[in-house]
């Protein structure tokens, strides 16, 4: 079993810009933003036979039996609109494997992918 865990970056800081500059429109279109991404990211996952177990806010997580070249898979998703919002993902073989390489992925740079290693 693989599981992939996929978060957006930087959402927390934006969604705080919104709040600091009373901004409601620009909330809102976040809000919207982030609901049609994580519907399309989950879309192509499912398509491409996994299980998703999360989808809300900016993350998604999903898992799969079949072989997957998840290099591959992240630049079909870097292909979705995703509305000024890039997007990192990890992937191992639990759910804690998969969020650690997704700490890393956002460590390292941001709108990235990274596999578990030990």
């Amino acid at each position: 079993m693989k599981y992939i865990s996929i978060d957006g970056d930087d959402v927390g800081r934006k969604i705080t810009a919104c709040y600091l500059s009373n901004n409601e429109k620009k909330l809102e279109l976040i809000s919207t933003n982030l609901e049609k991404a994580t519907v399309a990211i989950a879309e192509l996952l499912s398509s491409k036979g996994f299980d998703i177990i999360f989808r809300a806010a900016d993350g998604v997580v999903a898992k799969t039996e079949y072989d997957c070249n998840f290099t591959e898979l992240f630049l079909d998703m870097s292909l979705i609109p995703t509305y000024d919002i890039t997007f990192s993902a990890g992937v191992g073989e639990t759910l804690r494997e998969a969020y650690v390489a997704l700490l890393s992925s956002k460590s390292n740079g941001k709108n990235r992918i990274s596999i578990y290693a030990d």
